[in-house]
């Protein structure tokens, strides 16, 4: 009869063995997976999704019924309209009316800024919204010109072309850069290459906004100060010379006492607002009303005869073609096409960011892709009417918001409204001095620049605060193109570093769990004499940074063998396991270096073990026979691994 201890031993000594055998059998999915797909197969996928998304090549519905669907999906405005009630137009048109208010000064401002006569800034506030409102998603942007991009037109293009000598020739060039920024746009939207907006990081748009407004307000001082010669230089030095040189000579300060007044006004406003959500009305109509009142003092005090600069003569009327004068023939259409392209960048970055931060409040999904081909068309068919390029505003988004629309007919409201503008009301605006619009775009300045995520940048991380305060430096005493070079200059970098120098962890598995940790971030892991476990942090291991991971792994493994014989183990390092569940992909150099591992650990009397590895992966290190080199040690998790050895 056996006795119960050899019964137990017996059933102890079958439990391990079956234990053994499940861990083989697991062993066994990791190393027989079927071929991952190739790049020929995610060509043929990406096709498949792309003809399952176009309507008219889906053909197991009616002919009518795809037809409509595809109109939809180009002009989102026919899935909406069909549930449209009164009561959403009566806010729509408070909306749409409200944002007019707004939209018509801060447009002959931005033009202005643009370095264009003041029609063309209402002339954008009409076609480009009237398109977006039929193939837009978003709810809540109000669209036209913005101040950022009028700086950017400005001092890009004027580098071509003088806009003071030859206005005509740079408001060509200016719709020629709109044509080609609307291009990349839909282009971008069309082959849904949205993630190309995404190397402008955030941390560099903060910086960029925030150098991009003082420099806006820098060159405000010519209308305020009422300076005749200006300089067509950008950065904060070369501005604050001509200003400090006009000090040197007598100048006229009613233009300074006329806009400073009413700015103070504005400001005023916008702080009654924040204390009173009611009064959201009141800092909207405020550079309406400013303007107005401001034009009215100068024509009862005739103050331009004494000095006081107005606008005068402002072109009424529909949006004029301009097909004819696209310049695609000329000497500079190579530099217009780059100028183009980053403008179209920086407007998507603007105007997407706007939109999905509204969208999330009112709780609906924004179409990335549907919203970059809205934008593009609208700049197209908007270089075709006389518009640059239109973008969403901020400030005009929040104040259509507040205002309480329900859809993008407050776009066609405000759009209505600016062309009833430019057909009776022009010849009002003649005596509207320049100092209220420099005014006006002063108080949308602060809202640029955003102090608070500059500092919550420099708590999180300081690369991304050096991406930062480099397009901010780089913006307000260079020029525009050399902050936006520096920012993602630095945000690639950053990339590059992280690539290239990936971390490695050492795990230790945390007790009363079946999980590993990194025992710096869980100082109670337990780690197992005679076993190092390490994982990669990187998700690519290739040429780039295949050596440098190689040496660090070397480094870990030779300082826990002397940490081994100064505590005097019992065990030193016989088995390094390496955790490679992070790495998506490996080249033929990362192959390289994991031989030269197994090599170098062989020859010390160790083994190496590969845990957890991805499809990609572990398919190219059969293709490789690495897997053979070190005797098939490869498991589907860090526990397998330690299972299948006795240490």
């Amino acid at each position: 009869m056996a006795s119960p201890l050899n019964n137990t031993t017996t059933s102890d000594q079958e439990m391990a063995d079956l234990e053994r055998h499940d861990c083989v059998e697991r062993v066994q999915w990791v190393l027989n997976t079927p071929k991952p797909p190739g790049l020929s197969q995610e060509l043929i996928g990406t096709a498949v999704s792309w003809r399952n998304k176009v309507p008219f090549l889906n053909m197991q519905s009616g002919l009518k019924n795809e037809l409509f669907s595809m109109l939809k999906a180009t002009f989102p405005i026919l899935s909406w309209c069909q549930n449209y009630k009164p009561n959403h137009f009566k806010h729509d048109l408070l909306a749409g009316l409200t944002l007019a208010s707004l939209c018509i000064p801060q447009s002959i401002g931005y033009a202005n800024l643009a370095k264009l006569d003041p029609q063309y800034g209402l002339y954008t506030s009409v076609v480009p919204p009237l398109i977006y409102t039929l193939m837009g998603t978003s709810r809540e942007i109000a669209i036209g010109p913005v101040a950022v991009i009028s700086l950017l037109l400005s001092s890009m293009v004027q580098k071509l072309e003088d806009p003071m000598a030859n206005p005509i020739a740079y408001h060509k060039l200016v719709l020629t850069v709109t044509f080609f920024a609307g291009t990349f746009q839909a282009a971008f939207g069309l082959f849904r290459s949205g993630f190309l907006i995404d190397f402008l990081s955030h941390a560099a748009l903060v910086g960029f906004m925030a150098g991009a407004a003082i420099v806006i307000g820098l060159q405000q001082l010519k209308g305020l100060l009422g300076i005749t010669h200006f300089t067509n230089k950008t950065d904060v030095i070369s501005v604050l010379k001509v200003v400090w040189s006009s000090f040197q000579h007598p100048w006229n300060p009613y233009n300074f006492l006329l806009g400073c007044s009413f700015l103070i006004f504005i400001l005023i406003t916008r702080f009654l607002a924040r204390k009173n959500k009611k009064l959201f009305w009141l800092p909207a109509i405020a550079p309406l009303v400013s303007v107005v009142l401001a034009t009215l003092i100068v024509f009862l005090t005739k103050a331009d005869k004494h000095g006081v600069n107005i606008v005068k003569h402002i072109k009424g009327g529909l949006n004029p073609s301009s097909v004819d004068q696209l310049q695609f023939n000329g000497p500079h259409v190579g530099e217009l096409a780059k100028i183009g392209l980053i403008v179209a960048i920086i407007a998507l970055t603007e105007a997407i960011a706007v939109g999905r931060s509204f969208a999330v409040i009112k709780g609906y999904h924004l179409d990335g892709n549907k919203e970059m081909v809205a934008m593009g068309f609208m700049n197209i068919i908007g270089s075709f009417t006389s518009c640059y390029v239109a973008t969403g505003s901020f400030s005009r988004t929040a104040v259509n918001f507040s205002a309480g629309c329900e859809t993008a007919m407050s776009n066609i409201v405000m759009a209505v409204t600016v062309f009833i503008s430019l057909e009776l009301l022009t010849k009002l605006l003649y005596y509207t001095p320049v100092a209220i619009l420099a005014s006006i775009i002063l108080s949308a300045l602060p809202g640029l620049i955003d102090v608070n995520e500059a500092c919550n940048i420099w708590k999180v991380d300081k690369l991304d605060f050096l991406a930062c305060i480099g397009a901010f430096v780089g913006v307000l005493f260079a020029t525009v193109e050399i902050g936006l070079l520096v920012a993602v200059t630095i945000s690639f970098a950053k990339i590059i570093v992280v690539s290239i120098r990936p971390g490695t962890e050492t795990l230790g598995k945390l007790p009363e769990t079946d999980a590993f940790g990194d025992v710096n971030q869980y100082p109670m892991a337990v780690k197992t004499p005679g076993v190092l476990i390490m994982r990669l942090k990187s998700a690519l291991l290739c040429f780039a940074n295949a050596n440098f991971v190689r040496e660090r792994i070397m480094k870990w493994v030779i300082e826990e063998e002397k940490d081994s014989k100064l505590r005097n183990a019992e065990k030193t390092i016989q088995i390094v396991i390496l955790d490679i569940s992070n790495l998506m992909d490996i080249d033929t150099s990362g192959i390289a270096s994991l031989e030269e591992l197994h090599e170098n650990f062989d020859s010390n009397g160790m083994k190496l073990a590969i845990a957890n590895p991805r499809w990609q992966v572990i398919h190219k290190l059969k293709l490789a026979n690495f897997v053979p080199k070190i005797g098939g040690r490869v498991f589907l998790s860090i526990g397998e691994a330690m299972a299948s050895f006795s240490i």
